[in-house]
């Protein structure tokens, strides 16, 4: 009898409104794989939903653009191929909703996806540092796509017309460094100091700026997705 009633459980069905984009799964789905995560916790019995009455729907004040991406995780276990910058999406509402396997699985796959794209890049990190002990640096032109350079001192840099596709520039101190042209597509600015850098030209589509210090920066006529 016991078992019987948890299988029922397990298939019942649940209507989701993820902000707004609707979703139908199983209880089971939403508990098995992450037991400890926050789903687990909204579906466990001990909580009271916000439902709506009409259609039975539970609604969660969250993007519902990458929840199919988490159901299929909690269905199968696999994380999906997405641009750098979509991961980036993703790992925050893996995040909010607690499910530390999904969160493993991101992180893995920028890494992974980091070496690869080091492998392209004309430099290193290495050779970047070696290269800013000197007066006046310039990388104009260069290939950097996918480099690491969070947390340097590149401030007075020229960067103009490089390829910086997805670097870290997390926390980087880049204050008059120029920008001119460069390809900075889902490039991660987070936290860096970026006063009175000239970004006139540039690609920032998908790039992340968040807690980033634009003060007196020059961001006339770039493409820019602001995240």
């Amino acid at each position: 009898m016991t078992m019987r009633m948890h299988s029922e459980v397990s298939s019942s069905l649940v209507r989701l409104s993820i902000g707004g984009k609707k979703f139908c799964t199983t209880v089971g789905t939403l508990t098995q794989r992450e037991p400890d995560s926050m789903l687990a916790a909204m579906f466990s019995g001990r909580h009271t939903l916000c439902q709506d009455s009409e259609k039975g729907y539970v609604f969660v004040d969250r993007d519902g653009k990458h929840f199919r991406h988490i159901l299929n995780w909690l269905r199968d276990g696999v994380v999906p191929t997405l641009e750098d910058n979509e991961y980036s999406e993703l790992l925050r509402e893996a995040e909010y909703y607690q499910l530390l396997g999904l969160i493993e699985g991101i992180n893995a796959a920028l890494d992974k996806g980091k070496e690869n794209e080091e492998l392209d890049s004309e430099l290193t990190r290495t050779d970047i540092i070696k290269c800013i002990q000197s007066e006046k640096v310039r990388f104009r032109g260069v290939n950097l796509s996918g480099l690491d350079l969070s947390k340097l001192d590149l401030s007075y840099v020229d960067f103009s017309y490089a390829c910086l596709k997805n670097v870290f520039f997390s926390r980087a101190n880049l204050q008059c460094a120029k920008f001119r042209d460069v390809d900075a597509e889902g490039s991660i600015f987070h936290n860096a100091t970026l006063r009175e850098c000239e970004f006139t030209g540039a690609n920032l589509r998908g790039a992340l700026l968040a807690g980033a210090n634009l003060q007196s920066a020059n961001l006339q006529g770039n493409y820019f997705t602001p995240i």
